[in-house]
């Protein structure tokens, strides 16, 4: 694993049925950290062919988020170490999906 990180931006806009942007609603948006280059596992993924394009790139940016938050888990005082064993299985059937190139 790299010690560079990678900053992500992402930004979640509800969409009407047509594909335009909803009327009245926000965009989420914030950035995000990674040790991992998503981008090139996102590249890798496709193309192994194995899963569809927007199924590749959900499981490559949960994946991603997921392994942040499991990071934060690890330390006792985080509110968030009560789903340490979950996050670590959780991750580990991921990546038995999404094998590093």
């Amino acid at each position: 694993m790299s010690s560079s990180k990678h900053r992500y931006r992402i930004t979640v806009t509800p969409i009407e049925a047509n594909g335009l942007p909803s009327s009245g609603r926000c965009t989420i948006e914030f950035e995000q950290r990674s040790p991992q280059n998503w981008m090139h596992q996102l590249e890798y993924a496709q193309s192994q062919r194995r899963l569809s394009c927007n199924d590749v790139t959900s499981m490559v940016v949960a994946t991603g988020l997921l392994e942040n938050l499991a990071a934060s888990a690890r330390d006792n005082d985080n509110l968030l170490s009560l789903l340490q064993p979950e996050l670590d299985g959780l991750l580990a059937k991921l990546a038995q999906l999404h094998p590093a190139d």
